[in-house]
C-alpha cells in the first residue's frame, strides 16, 4: 500500500513538472512571439473630434459657446501611449487614403486615387500579405471599399482574402458603409455584410455596425489565442460618417471577456445588443446637453440640435468599442505584446444625410485648423492618431515630427522583423515610438480632384472660403507646408505655411523674398515624387521633371552598389541595414568576388543632355524594382514575371537625376538585367549604364532651404 501511494505520488509529481514545464514553455513562446498589430481605423472622424487632441480644451475652457464631444478610452489610450500631433491621412477621401495606408504608397504613386471608391486594389504588397508572409494570422474587420466593381459578388477580384487577409468580416463596398443597420436598412436601404465570401447580413437583426464590427472583433480575438501566431487585425469602422443613426441601447456594462460586447452567433441575436429599438440612443451625457448658441450670456441656452446628438453618441460609442478592447486585451494577458494604433482616414466631414444639415463647426471637428473632408488645407488631413504598446511606448509621449498613414507598413515590417519591400514609400515609426535609433523623415505628398468648393464657414479664415478645389496638392519639408488649389499648371506657386506658428495657414509665406527658394523646391518635388495615372488625369502629367544638378563637374562614371546576403523573395532598399559587401562598378554587374544569394541596390545618377520625353525599357531574370527620384519608374518584384519586358515614358530636363535599384541577385545563374533608354528622336536604344554617374564626393549635399 504504500509502495502504491508513493509511486502514485511520484506519478502526480511528474505530471505537475511537466504542466509547469509546459505552461513556462508557452508563456516563453508568447513571450518571445513576433508583437500582435491591432490597426483601429474610424471613418471620417476629425482631428478635433477626440478629447485629447481639441475636445477637453473646449470642455475646460468653460465656454458655454463651445459645445464639447467625450472620449475617455481614447484618451486613456493616448495617456499611456504615444499622440501623433502631425501625423497626415494619404488623402482627404477615405478610398484613396485606405488604399494608400494598405499599399505603403502615398498618392504620388497610388493606382487608387480621387473618388475612385470600390476600384480594386491593385494586387501588390499589402500590409496583410507582408504580415502574413512573417508568420501572422490577418484579419479585415469592417469596411472594405477597394474590391473593384466590374466582376459581381463573391468575385471581386481584389476580396480581402486575395489581397493577404486570412478573414474577413463586414461591408465589401462603399456605399454600403453609408448605412449602419445593415438588414434594416433604416437610412439607405438594406445592405450585404459578408464573411469571406458568404453573405450573412440576413441574421443581423437590429445590429448596430459599429457594435457589430466591435464584436466580431472580440470574438476573433480569442479565437487568436488558440494559435501560436502573431496577428494583425485591420479593425475598420463605418463611422461616424454618412448617416448618423444611433445604437439599440447602451453600451453593455464592463468590458474586455466577460462584459462590453459580446458575440452571441444566433441569427436575429447575433450580439448582445441586437435588441430594444433600433437608431433610438443617445448618450446620456447628451441628452439635456445645451450650449450658448449666439454667444450671448444674456441670452438663453439652447438644446443640441438632434444631430449633434447623434455625431456625439457616435463618437462615443466607437469610444466605448475601443474601451472594451483594450480591456480584452488585459484580460488575455497580451497587452504587453500588442500594438494597438488609433486614427483615421481623413478629416471631418459635413455630410449627414438626415434632413437636419451637419456642420463640423459645431464642434470644432477640424480642431485647431481651416478645411474638412475634400479640401488639403489641414483640417481635411490630419489626423487622430495614437498608438499603445505596453512597456515599449513611453506613455504620454508627444510625437510632433510629421508623419503619414502610409508610414505604418514600414512600421509593421520592422516590427515583424522583416525587410521594407522597395516599394514602399513610408518608413519606420519605431525610432520615434520607442526612443531608440534616429527617425527618418517621412515622406508627404498628396495630391487630390474635387470639384466645387470650400465651405463658407466663419470660423475659416476669409482666405479659405468658398475656394475653388479642382485639382488640388499637399507637401511638407521640415515645419513648411506648400499647398495648391485649382492648380493649372505646374509653374502655379504654391502657399507656404509654417505649420509650428500658423497652424490655421493664414500667412502664406510665399509672399517673402525669402521663401522664393522653398517655393521652387515644393515645384520640383511636386513633380519627382509621382508617377501619373490614366485614371487620374492632371494638368502637370508630361511637365519636364527638374534634374538635382547641371553641374558635369561634380559627378563621374560609374554607380554605387551595396549587397545584402540572404534568401529574399522580394526586393528591399535596404536602407537601415549595414551591407556585407559595397564598391562602385561601371555596369550593373557585381564583381566576381560577389557570388552569393542576396540583395543587391545599385545607386546613381542618369545624365540627360537635353530635355525632351524618354522613352525606358526594363528586364530582368529575377526581380527588381527601380526609383528615378521618388517616383517608381518599374516594378519587376510583386507578381513579376522572370524577364517580362516592361516599358515607361517620362518627361525629363537636361541635367543628373537619381535613380535606384534593388535587385535579387541569384545563387548560381547570373543575374541578367536589361536596363535600356531612348530620347523620341533618338533611332534606337542604349543601355543606361552608359549614362550613369555617381557623385565624385561621397558625401551628398543635403541642405535644401535656409531661411
Amino acid at each position: 500500500m504504500f509502495l502504491k501511494e508513493k509511486s502514485n505520488h511520484f506519478l502526480l509529481f511528474i505530471i505537475g513538472m511537466l504542466l509547469v514545464c509546459n505552461t513556462q514553455i508557452y508563456a516563453q513562446s508568447k513571450t518571445n512571439q513576433k508583437p500582435n498589430i491591432i490597426f483601429i481605423l474610424t471613418d471620417d472622424l476629425g482631428y478635433g473630434d477626440v478629447g485629447v487632441f481639441f475636445q477637453n480644451q473646449r470642455k475646460v475652457s468653460g465656454d458655454k459657446s463651445k459645445p464639447y464631444e467625450l472620449t475617455p478610452y481614447i484618451d486613456q489610450m493616448a495617456e499611456k501611449g504615444a499622440r501623433f500631433t502631425d501625423q497626415y491621412a494619404n488623402a482627404p477621401v477615405c478610398a484613396p487614403s485606405r488604399a494608400s495606408f494598405l499599399t505603403g504608397v502615398h498618392q504620388g504613386n497610388a493606382q487608387v486615387r480621387n473618388n475612385q471608391f470600390d476600384k480594386a486594389l491593385e494586387d501588390n504588397h499589402t500590409v496583410a500579405n507582408l504580415l502574413k508572409n512573417a508568420g501572422y494570422t490577418t484579419a479585415a474587420i469592417g469596411k472594405w471599399g477597394l474590391q473593384g466593381v466590374k466582376e459581381e459578388a463573391p468575385y471581386w477580384p481584389a476580396h480581402p482574402l486575395k489581397r493577404g487577409f486570412d478573414y474577413f468580416y463586414g461591408y465589401m463596398r462603399h456605399m454600403d458603409g453609408h448605412e449602419h443597420y445593415p438588414k434594416e436598412g433604416l437610412y439607405r436601404g438594406a445592405k450585404e455584410v459578408w464573411e469571406n465570401y458568404q453573405n450573412v447580413a440576413d441574421g443581423l437583426d437590429k445590429c448596430y455596425t459599429t457594435d457589430l464590427w466591435t464584436a466580431k472583433a472580440k470574438q476573433w480575438i480569442m479565437n487568436q489565442q488558440k494559435e501560436q501566431q502573431p496577428f494583425f487585425m485591420f479593425l475598420a469602422y463605418d463611422a461616424p460618417h454618412a448617416v448618423l443613426e444611433l445604437p439599440t441601447q447602451a453600451y453593455p456594462k464592463g468590458g474586455g471577456l466577460k462584459g462590453g460586447l459580446q458575440w452571441w452567433n444566433q441569427p436575429g441575436k447575433m450580439i448582445n445588443t441586437a435588441s430594444g429599438t433600433i437608431d433610438s440612443y443617445i448618450n446620456p451625457e447628451y441628452i439635456t446637453a445645451m450650449y450658448d448658441d449666439d454667444e450671448n450670456a444674456a441670452t438663453p441656452e439652447k438644446s443640441w440640435p438632434d444631430v449633434y446628438k447623434r455625431y456625439a453618441s457616435s463618437t462615443k460609442r466607437i469610444d466605448d468599442g475601443v474601451g472594451d478592447i483594450m480591456q480584452l486585451l488585459k484580460d488575455l494577458k497580451i497587452d504587453d505584446n500588442t500594438l494597438v494604433i488609433f486614427t483615421s482616414d481623413n478629416g471631418s466631414s459635413i455630410e449627414s444625410y438626415l434632413p437636419a444639415a451637419f456642420l463640423p463647426t459645431f464642434f470644432g471637428s477640424n480642431g485647431p485648423f481651416d478645411g474638412i473632408k475634400r479640401d488639403c488645407w489641414e483640417g481635411g488631413l490630419r489626423v487622430p492618431s495614437i498608438a499603445y504598446w505596453k512597456n515599449k511606448i513611453k506613455p504620454g509621449i508627444v510625437i510632433k515630427q510629421a508623419s503619414m498613414l502610409t508610414d505604418w507598413m514600414a512600421t509593421f515590417a520592422d516590427m515583424a522583423q522583416v525587410p521594407v519591400p522597395a516599394r514602399i514609400d513610408g518608413v519606420s515609426l519605431m525610432p520615434n515610438l520607442t526612443g531608440k535609433g534616429d527617425q527618418k523623415a517621412s515622406k508627404i505628398y498628396v495630391e487630390y480632384f474635387e470639384g466645387g468648393k470650400t465651405p463658407d464657414f466663419k470660423e475659416f479664415d476669409v482666405s479659405h472660403r468658398n475656394r475653388k478645389r479642382n485639382q488640388m496638392q499637399m507637401l511638407r519639408i521640415n515645419q513648411y507646408v506648400g499647398v495648391r488649389y485649382n492648380i493649372q499648371s505646374a509653374d502655379d506657386d504654391f502657399e507656404i505655411y509654417d505649420m509650428l506658428l500658423d497652424s490655421k495657414q493664414t500667412q502664406n509665406l510665399a509672399k517673402l523674398t525669402a521663401f522664393k527658394n522653398l517655393g521652387n523646391i515644393f515645384k520640383d518635388k511636386a513633380l519627382q515624387m509621382r508617377i501619373s495615372d490614366a485614371e487620374a488625369k492632371r494638368p502637370y502629367d508630361h511637365v519636364l521633371i527638374p534634374s538635382v544638378s547641371n553641374e558635369v563637374s561634380q559627378f563621374k562614371k560609374g554607380m554605387n552598389w551595396r549587397f545584402y546576403a540572404g534568401n529574399y523573395t522580394y526586393t528591399s532598399f535596404m536602407d537601415d541595414k549595414k551591407p556585407q559587401a559595397k564598391g562602385r562598378v561601371a555596369s550593373m554587374n557585381l564583381p566576381n568576388a560577389v557570388k552569393k544569394e542576396g540583395i543587391v541596390i545599385y545607386e546613381g545618377y542618369i545624365q540627360i543632355m537635353e530635355d525632351g520625353k524618354y522613352d525606358f525599357s526594363f528586364q530582368i531574370s529575377g526581380k527588381a524594382f527601380v526609383r528615378l527620384h521618388d517616383a517608381i519608374l518599374f516594378d519587376a518584384d510583386y507578381g513579376y514575371k522572370s524577364n517580362q519586358p516592361l516599358s515607361q515614358t517620362v518627361y525629363l530636363k537636361k541635367g543628373f537625376h537619381p535613380i535606384k535599384i534593388s535587385s535579387i541577385q541569384q545563387s548560381v545563374l547570373k543575374t541578367d538585367i536589361q536596363f535600356m533608354w531612348k530620347h523620341q528622336t533618338a533611332d534606337g536604344f542604349q543601355p543606361v549604364q552608359n549614362i550613369i554617374y555617381t557623385h565624385k564626393m561621397e558625401k551628398k549635399a543635403a541642405v535644401f532651404f535656409k531661411k
